[in-house]
This record gives structure tokens, sequence and C-alpha cells, in this order.
């Protein structure tokens, strides 16, 4: 189902899989963690698909606490003890309060700020993040088996089917979605020299930056041919020698 947002006219593709998982685990006295690759639509399904259904649900506002903490104009909340003030300012009576942050990684001892929330019974908390410090073991491992995960990935092609010209013809989708990838963004733009573009882009200043912070590399040039010997054999057996042979053959 396709629809558009009344202002914008921009495009929304519902994600009903993942919005019944997190509605599924609603008031389950854990911290919902939506973790998953960047830009493959977690801060849409949390800030706008999951909120638009508590509204519908009669949920007012004063009791859906959101902060995007990737906003600049939110970077005192960064802080720890800042944000835990702000969000108990906003908790005023004994109804439940849902506690949306998006990008959960940018406040240092952010593991302290959730878990502060665990014993108190109408708070409902989800939180969202990305990047080389929010991979899935250390979710496990930062919230002591108090945190929930809902792994997120971009646009199965299903998705990617309805967010496309109802006039294309299913082969032809086929063939962009295996080409292009079925990440949110990727899949509303129309020009594909505007999907290279992007799809370079986000690999290069972000994902390979991500794996750099992760792992401490250096040689960047050493990083980026193991990556392109790797994708040259997608749907292979990785073959260690024939990667140490292609390196030793390079130097």
């Amino acid at each position: 189902m396709r629809i558009y947002a009344k202002k914008t006219n921009i495009m929304i593709v519902e994600r009903n899989y993942y919005l019944q998982k997190l509605l599924s685990k609603r008031h389950n006295g854990m911290i919902k963690v939506l973790t998953g690759m960047r830009r493959c639509g977690k801060s849409f399904l949390l800030f706008n698909l999951f909120v638009d259904h508590l509204k519908k649900e009669g949920i007012d506002d004063g009791h859906i606490i959101k902060v995007n903490l990737e906003d600049r104009r939110n970077k005192e909340l960064r802080n720890p003890d800042k944000l835990l003030e702000y969000i108990d300012s906003l908790i005023t009576d004994n109804n439940m309060y849902y506690i949306l942050l998006d990008e959960v990684q940018m406040v240092n001892e952010f593991e302290d700020v959730l878990n502060s929330y665990l014993h108190i019974s109408n708070a409902d908390v989800y939180v969202t993040g990305s990047n080389a410090k929010f991979l899935s073991k250390d979710v496990i491992t930062e919230f002591r088996g108090r945190g929930d995960e809902i792994r997120i990935h971009p646009f199965s092609f299903k998705e990617y089917c309805r967010s496309q010209d109802e006039t294309k013809d299913r082969e032809q989708l086929l063939e962009e979605y295996m080409l292009y990838g079925g990440l949110p963004q990727v899949a509303l733009m129309k020009n594909n020299e505007e999907r290279e573009d992007y799809l370079r882009n986000l690999f290069t200043h972000t994902y390979l930056k991500d794996i750099k912070e992760r792992n401490s590399i250096q040689n960047d040039d050493d990083l980026e041919e193991l990556v392109n010997i790797l994708a040259s054999s997608i749907g292979g057996l990785t073959n260690p020698l024939k990667i140490y042979n292609t390196f030793k053959t390079i130097k």
C-alpha cells in the first residue's frame, strides 16, 4: 500500500512487518532497540509509522517523547545527565509514556540513561542506533539482557515494488532492485545517475568510515581493495588464499 503525505506529497511505503514487530513488543519491560545499516529506514519507522499508529490509538503528543540526537539543535541532550533530566521533566503523570530516541549512540553512557527507565512502570523505551559503536553484539552486551533488538533491513522486493511507478513491469522492477538495492531513499529516486551517485557517496563516506572506526584501520587503500574483491564475488565462497595472492600481486 502506498500513501502520500498530505502536505509534502511525499510517498510513504508502509512497512507493516516491522511495525507489527514493534507493536508486539510494547510494554514488555525491555528497551526496544532498532538496529540495521545506515539509511535503511529505522528512524522513519519509529518516528513516523510507529508514532502515527500511536496517535490513531488515541495516544496524545504529550505522552510521546521524541528526541533526534543527530539534530544539532539537540546537541545539549547528548550529555547523559541533560537527556535524563529532559525526559524526566516531561513525565508528569502516571499514564504510559513512549520514549523514542534516534541515534542514541551519540550520547555518552547511553546505557545508563536507558537502564534508568527499566524500573519505571509507565515508561516504554524505543531507540535507534547505527554505526561502528552499535552493532548487534554490543546491544546484547550493553543492556545486560534487557535490550530487545529489532533488526531492520532495507526494502524487500515487495516493498520496493510498492514504491515504484505502477506502469513498470515486474521484470524491469526486479532488474532495478538487483542493481540498486532496496535502500528507501534510493528506491524513491527516479534518476539512475542520482541513485549511483548517492550509493557511491554513502559507501565511501559512511559505510567504509564506520568500518575504519570500528577496527581502527589506517590503510584506506587496502580496505577498499579488499571490499572490491569481496564485492566482485558475491554469491561465492570467500577464498582467503585468493585474497592473499591478489594483495601480493598488487604489492
